[in-house]
């Protein structure tokens, strides 16, 4: 049988219910602690969102389960993290569709530029079906289950110097993530796309190692990069999603009522999440205005011909890449 994120979960669900049989109540009354890894920094709105998960998963157990979050990648890279999941020695890991499609080509597709072009657009396109469909794929290519999305807004460019529009980007030594579907888009503008370690980042900007980075308002706002740079450009252009992880081993030896509790928080927690960085958007622009900082905005004029560019090299490495096109053309 092919194991797919359906046939993984009715697998658990029939073991945990045979094992329940026998020993109901030791199965339910367990205590349990688990882990969670994330790369992001305390106060991302991811962390916040694994912290309100893990609030909420011992209020609904009564103290019985108690999940961790490990913060800044103190578990180790998101690869690291990964193969910590196979082989469960890491119970949950919030980890980037970068990492997993450089294992998943379908998953690297949702990176692609312009797949919808503002952040309010985002929850729309995370929750139609064909992006959800992409958690399926997860049991049988990384030993894994997908639990839910949680996003971040769209990245802008912050520029140690004035930029009013992507002709400007031309030349730029540019710091971008290190996904190859970043920095072919990136390359395509002209750019000189450089990876450099996130912690590395501010001071790379402050000691003109780089002309500028790239990055979602909320990080950017986190680490104070307007204080190193002069303007900032709203490319409207990506965004870069998480998928809340479970290690399949884990998984399988719990309690349908644990998983459920597990997966019920997850998700809640997510959700709000989304929510919540849609609604803070506008306050974010608002506080980088208040800095002096200038903002400009990519027109879509500007960028008529990337699409077509961008897919004629990405549509063969994703092929699902024109199907998450035609679900974004839905909503």
């Amino acid at each position: 049988m092919k194991l797919n994120r359906r046939t993984f979960l009715g697998a658990s669900a029939a073991a945990a219910a045979s094992t329940t049989l026998f020993t109901p109540s030791l199965a339910l009354a367990q205590s349990q602690s688990f882990r969670l890894g994330i790369a992001t920094p305390p106060g991302h709105p991811w962390n916040n969102a694994a912290l309100a998960a893990a609030e909420m998963i011992a209020e609904e157990s009564d103290g019985r389960l108690d999940l961790t979050v490990f913060h800044a990648s103190q578990l180790g890279t998101e690869a690291a993290m990964l193969q910590q999941l196979q082989t469960g020695a890491l119970d949950f890991a919030w980890l980037q569709t970068a990492e997993l499609g450089t294992r998943i080509p379908q998953i690297a597709a949702i990176n692609a530029p312009y797949l919808v072009q503002s952040t309010a657009k985002i929850p729309d396109l995370i929750r139609h079906p064909k992006v959800l469909e992409l958690l399926d794929l997860l049991p049988a290519e990384t030993g894994t289950i997908g639990l839910g999305w949680g996003i971040t807004g769209m990245r802008s460019v912050f520029a140690n110097r004035e930029v009013n529009s992507v002709a400007d980007l031309q030349g730029m030594k540019l710091r971008t993530h290190t996904t190859p579907a970043f920095r072919d888009f990136y390359e395509l503008l002209g750019t000189a796309p450089t990876p450099i370690p996130t912690p590395q980042v501010y001071d790379a900007i402050a000691n003109g190692q780089v002309d500028g980075l790239e990055a979602d308002l909320d990080f950017s706002w986190n680490q104070r990069f307007d204080q190193v740079t002069q303007s900032i450009l709203h490319m409207n252009a990506l965004f870069m999603p998480m998928v809340a992880l479970v290690s399949g081993r884990v998984w399988q030896g719990l309690p349908e009522a644990d998983r459920e509790i597990l997966d019920r928080a997850t998700k809640t927690a997510l959700e709000a999440q989304v929510d919540e960085l849609v609604g803070n958007e506008a306050g974010l622009l608002t506080a980088f205005e208040e800095t002096g900082i200038a903002i400009s905005t990519v027109g879509e004029a500007d960028v008529a011909d990337l699409i077509e560019r961008y897919d004629a090299k990405w549509v063969e490495l994703a092929p699902n890449l024109p199907e998450l096109r035609a679900a974004s053309a839905e909503i």
